[in-house]
């Protein structure tokens, strides 16, 4: 059974591991998919981004996006635009250089 291309995406996205790690020096460091919120509105299976489990959800040590919540983790990562949609610039930069 072919894929469609939102799991053609899904799997690519995940294959370049968390943006977070790649710009602290990291390299490749398996990624959860996180859904870009965008508001209460309905989540596009486009707009994903990968994070480890450290920089997703590590809420216990308020280490994640979850944990520290959008402005916290943007400011302090310097995402683009210090939103939550600049994770997506990221996630396409590198898609288009790691991705396979």
């Amino acid at each position: 059974m072919a894929l469609t291309p939102a799991q053609r995406h899904k799997d690519r996205v995940a294959s370049v591991g968390c943006v977070v790690c790649r710009r602290l020096g990291h390299g490749n460091v398996p990624a959860q998919l996180h859904h870009i919120a965008g508001g209460s509105s309905k989540r596009s299976p486009f707009a994903l981004v990968g994070l480890c489990p450290e920089h997703h959800d590590a809420q216990r040590s308020g280490s994640g996006f979850h944990g520290m919540g959008t402005r916290t983790f943007c400011s302090i990562f310097s995402v683009p635009w210090l939103r939550e949609e600049g994770l997506l610039v990221w996630v396409n930069e590198d898609l288009s250089r790691y991705a396979k």
